[in-house]
């Protein structure tokens, strides 16, 4: 499923006919039902429905780039990112960041329609299965993908824009905006009805006839199940089966974090559920195409576009005490060193923060005088767009940008974009342990919670460091277990919870995080505050209410609904 041809998808295209009208199927021709109906066209039709996945939509609605499956665009909403390139480019996203929201803004159009899009799409299948007199093996775990990959659309939908319409394979005729809201417990109970379909009847491991590892497992399945319970606070439920995935010996966690971001590796023990990109496959729109602005305004990348850069609050927060323990309530205390504040030129003398950090934070930020990602070190201002002059601040993501012994898994668009093959992990392994962790606190196991938190501060301090041009560590990196019995259920929370944050940022979780523990608000304006102080031109007088705990629906879908589809609060 790596690759898809060109062939095989006008084939899908032309069968269910998606017209973009929202999710308005109109089939055209080239095959018709009953000649898709065994389950080599089943297939066919669900290969369809995987595709929606990467977000890449022809001829969409709403901004291109607020499609992103990877959910780097979420991740502007919270401390973790700022929109990166100049005030000015992406104007949409550009009130996004400053939480000026506006319903007819079309990054919120853009999720809108390509979530429904797939929504449909899995519909489309799993209504072909039911018309078919088969009831073999094959149908049965295609009929669980295509119910695996609904839940995950509407999985997103929910968490994205709260309530919405509830469209199944029974109502499949119809459009979303001919639907009222449904509500919260409609919604939760469809998606966790997907999820335990999925989890009864995928396969429990990759052989026969199912080895392509952009396929769910079961495990997968019972993983985003967990998380489904996670997020309605059904704890003993989301522990059962988050702790079943985590002592199944399905999945492991690599060597090194870094190796879930190569493209030898981003497919080992680690992936539950991954974008299967690739930039080889005769397609105009491939690879990470949503993706496509998230690389240096400068360097080895070229001048395009230098957006997702992290915040000054994000790099902090890999501070380390002399334990190599995480500065839980004190790390917006003092700031690692920066070259922004104040304004130093790439050709002036920078000294790199001297305190001691956790390994992670330089797989996951580009600093200057660090290495990035095999090309050197970052020289600083030169390889900002912004040039330091608006929000943008003076960092690089790294995770989304391949390493230059990955370079050759490549492309490039249009207009000269680089398009990475390199997977998106919607989920990995080290996710399902930290979830895990979270429901073990909630349920008052503490032990077993500060057990799963060290196997994941185990291994970054195991891993292989970012190095300099001698072999030596290129920062002072020290991180510690946490080795003392945790017996305070409040601070065993706020370690966990502190834990997601170090070793998923800039995955695209952050914002769903803080909204769905309740304190964004306050998590959010705290850091406004504080990032204002070394990233000063952040400082715009934004503030972040509880309305924003959820996208508004967009303009255009009320519109089109006569008024069916009620708007979220305060909107």
């Amino acid at each position: 499923m790596k690759k898809i041809t060109i062939t095989l998808l006008s084939i899908i295209f032309l069968s269910i006919g998606c017209s973009e009208e929202f999710t308005d199927i109109n089939p055209i021709g080239a095959l018709s039902d009953s000649q898709l109906g065994n389950a080599q066209g089943v297939d066919l039709l669900l290969t369809g429905a995987y595709s929606v996945l990467d977000g890449i939509r022809q001829n969409s609605q709403g901004n291109e780039w607020g499609r992103s499956a990877d959910n780097w665009v979420m991740d502007v909403v919270s401390d973790d990112a700022h929109k990166g390139s100049t005030d000015s480019d992406q104007a949409d996203l550009f009130e996004l960041e400053l939480y000026n929201w506006q319903t007819a803004n079309g990054y919120f159009l853009a999720r809108w329609s390509v979530l429904f899009a797939g929504v449909q799409r899995a519909n489309a299948v799993i209504k072909l299965i039911n018309s078919i007199d088969d009831t073999g093996a094959t149908l049965v775990s295609e009929r669980a993908q295509a119910m695996f990959l609904r839940g995950h659309f509407h999985f997103e939908l929910k968490k994205t824009f709260g309530v919405f319409p509830l469209i199944s394979d029974q109502n499949v005729v119809d459009i979303e905006y001919n639907q009222p809201n449904a509500t919260e417990d409609a919604l939760w109970a469809s998606i966790e009805s997907d999820f335990t379909y999925a989890k009864d009847n995928l396969p429990s491991s990759r052989t026969g006839n199912y080895t392509q590892p952009g396929r769910p497992l079961s495990w997968a399945a019972q993983a985003f199940l967990g998380k489904a319970q996670l997020y309605q606070d059904k704890w003993a439920d989301a522990k059962a089966n988050l702790d079943a995935v985590v002592s199944s010996g399905a999945y492991g966690l690599h060597p090194n974090l870094v190796d879930n971001f190569k493209a030898a590796t981003e497919n080992g023990a680690e992936a539950i559920f991954a974008i299967q990109y690739s930039a080889d496959d005769a397609q105009s729109m491939q690879g990470n195409a949503t993706g496509a602005l998230n690389y240096p305004g400068g360097g080895p990348f070229g001048s395009c576009c230098g957006f997702y850069q992290p915040t000054q609050d994000l790099v902090d927060a890999y501070q380390t005490d002399a334990n190599g323990l995480p500065l839980l309530d004190t790390f917006q205390n003092s700031h690692v060193k920066n070259d922004a504040n104040p304004n130093t030129e790439s050709s002036e003398p920078f000294t790199t923060e001297t305190g001691t950090l956790d390994p992670r934070l330089d797989f996951t930020v580009g600093r200057r005088g660090i290495d990035y990602n095999g090309y050197g070190p970052h020289i600083g201002k030169d390889w900002i767009r912004a040039s330091f002059a608006d929000i943008s601040g003076p960092y690089l993501p790294k995770k989304n940008v391949y390493t230059n012994g990955d370079a050759a898994n490549i492309g490039s668009g249009g207009w000269g974009q680089q398009l990475s093959g390199i997977n998106y992990h919607i989920m990995r392994y080290a996710d399902v342990i930290l979830m895990a962790a979270e429901a073990n606190v909630e349920t008052g196991n503490l032990e077993t919670e500060r057990g799963q938190v060290n196997l994941i501060r185990g291994r970054a301090q195991s891993m292989a460091t970012v190095k300099d041009a001698t072999g030596a560590d290129a920062a002072n990196y020290l991180i510690g277990l946490w080795n003392d019995s945790w017996t305070d259920q409040a601070v065993a929370r706020k370690a966990v919870r502190f834990e997601r944050r170090l070793e998923l940022a800039m995955e695209g979780h952050r914002t769903f995080d803080l909204r769905r523990w309740g304190n964004a608000e306050q998590v959010i304006n705290a850091y406004i505050a504080v990032e204002s102080e070394t990233i000063v031109p952040f400082g715009k007088g934004q503030v972040y209410q509880s309305k924003h705990n959820r996208f508004p629906i967009p303009l255009s879908a009320i519109d089109g609904s006569g008024g069916v589809i009620t708007q979220n609060p305060g909107f």
